[in-house]
């Protein structure tokens, strides 16, 4: 079989879809797509309801054949169900397509979302993630990770909670080896946070732009990381042997981040800082839910 993936410019969205493919061992050639503006975005929304399906709204390129057409987020649904029926192939969304009609061949949706029950919809307790370690990092002893988003819409990263929290960390782990990493949305307040501390393997990724937390998964005994970014909480519930402690960050009202993380660690996968450290490193087999699907 063979994949078109949808991508919307988003790494957090396209590694999903990317990770459905790579889970099934099928190719996949990505391709992005993009509205021809806001109005035919809002236009989408009305078409999907009344059920036209009209290429016009977007911008893409699509030279061959496709079994199956697949995307992650909300610049790709429409596209996803146009192009599906004009290749006669099967339509795959990664999250639920909040606004469209849920009448894709088949749905994954995330569990904090609360997606209705219906046979097309499978439920997932996080998004799909497939993990690669590529070698970047090798821990020479004993060692921990920490991993540093950034601000979102939804919470606002407190320089001197985050300040705190590294101090800790550093305590409480004396003797052992320190790698950290920040990440493309990490702000330069607190990249300059980040290097006032002495680590024994430390990423900016606005200087290097390379991503060890593959590596940090497969190696180090406890891995941290700030509730920003469900995709790498994802990432680190999905693969390797370390335990995944959660750096919880400010905000003004319950969200989806927050229960997405609350849900997961009441069922094992990690731990909610609050002062202390617990051993939580349970895994999520993503083929589990790939075994029954009629593609």
């Amino acid at each position: 079989m063979k994949l078109l993936v949808l991508s919307d410019g988003r790494v957090g969205h396209l590694n999903q879809s990317i990770a459905f493919a790579k889970y099934l061992g099928y190719s996949y050639d990505i391709v992005e797509i993009r509205f021809k503006n806001r109005f035919t975005k809002a236009l989408s929304y009305l078409f999907d309801k009344i059920g036209i399906m009209s290429q016009a709204l977007f911008v893409t390129n699509i030279q061959k054949s496709y079994d199956i057409v697949i995307g992650t987020g909300s610049k790709t649904y429409y596209a996803t169900k146009v192009l599906a029926k004009l290749l006669k192939a099967k339509s795959v969304v990664m999250m639920l397509p909040k606004g469209y009609s849920f009448n894709f061949d088949i749905i994954f949706a995330q569990s904090h979302d609360n997606p209705p029950k219906q046979d097309n919809i499978i439920e997932i307790p996080a998004n799909f993630s497939y993990v690669e370690p590529i070698g970047i990092y090798h821990a020479e002893k004993k060692s921990i990770g920490i991993v540093i988003g950034g601000d979102n819409k939804l919470f606002t990263m407190s320089i001197e909670s985050l300040k705190k929290q590294l101090e800790f960390i550093k305590n409480y782990y004396e003797g052992y080896e320190i790698a950290i990493t920040t990440s493309p949305r990490t702000s330069k307040e607190i990249e300059t946070l980040v290097q006032s501390y002495v680590f024994d393997y430390e990423i900016i990724y606005s200087k290097k732009p390379i991503n060890p937390i593959p590596d940090f998964l497969e190696q180090c005994e406890a891995v941290f990381i700030t509730g920003d970014s469900t995709s790498m909480i994802s990432e680190a519930i999905a693969y390797g042997i370390s335990n995944v402690i959660v750096l919880p960050l400010e905000s003004k009202e319950d969200n989806k981040f927050e229960r997405f993380v609350k849900s997961l660690e009441r069922e094992g996968y990690l731990h909610i800082f609050d002062g202390t450290i617990k051993n939580r490193n349970k895994k999520i087999d993503f083929r589990e839910y790939l075994r029954e699907l009629d593609l």
